[in-house]
């Protein structure tokens, strides 16, 4: 694995520091008056989720870690385990539920997700960013209220509240954003 100095870590690097997986969240560069400069870095642990503020000056050197990224599909879920499918290799691979966290019931049946591993440890997992949804329950559409900043509640498919404009009905088939979880566009 590739050393790099202290004044070289960039947001999304994962580092091997302090026998942990961590990813660099926030950079700051800073050069105080008296002494040399260095850069604060906040990361998060792949592995735990535990965050860590750290200095690391120019003349440090950090052990920068790949991630190999696999193509999943998803095939079913047993005991709180997802079970994918290598799309090149087709082996089967066993992921915590818990690793999609809340955008866990945007997951569905087929569905190819992106995986990144470290050796065959699964740290993090990426749906597509659209999903196409149908809304279970909503309130009726109102004629001629318009579509300017007024959003109703609405039950989808998978389980999950979001807001939607008011010219949504019930049954209807949307495109939800899975990294903010809000309605995008009609299907």
């Amino acid at each position: 694995m590739p050393k790099i100095n202290g004044n070289e870590i960039r947001p999304g690097n994962v580092l091997e520091h302090n026998d942990g997986l961590w990813a660099a969240v926030k950079v700051d560069h800073v050069k105080p008056g008296k002494g040399g400069a260095f850069a604060q870095v906040e990361m998060k642990n792949l592995r735990n989720g535990s965050k860590l503020n750290e200095r690391f000056r120019s003349a440090d050197k950090v052990e920068r870690v790949r991630l190999e990224q696999k193509d999943q599909q998803f095939l079913y879920e047993d005991d709180g385990m997802l079970i994918f499918m290598d799309t090149e290799t087709y082996e089967q691979n066993q992921i915590p539920a818990d690793l999609l966290g809340d955008r866990r019931p945007f997951l569905q049946d087929g569905m190819t997700i992106v995986v990144e591993f470290y050796d065959t440890e699964a740290l993090n997992a990426t749906l597509p960013q659209k999903v196409t949804c149908t809304i279970e329950e909503t309130e009726p559409v109102v004629k001629g209220q318009t579509a300017a900043n007024s959003f109703k509640p609405a039950l989808l498919d998978n389980g999950v509240r979001i807001s939607v404009p008011p010219f949504v009905g019930q049954g209807e088939a949307i495109i939800v954003n899975t990294e903010t979880m809000e309605y995008s566009e009609r299907a």
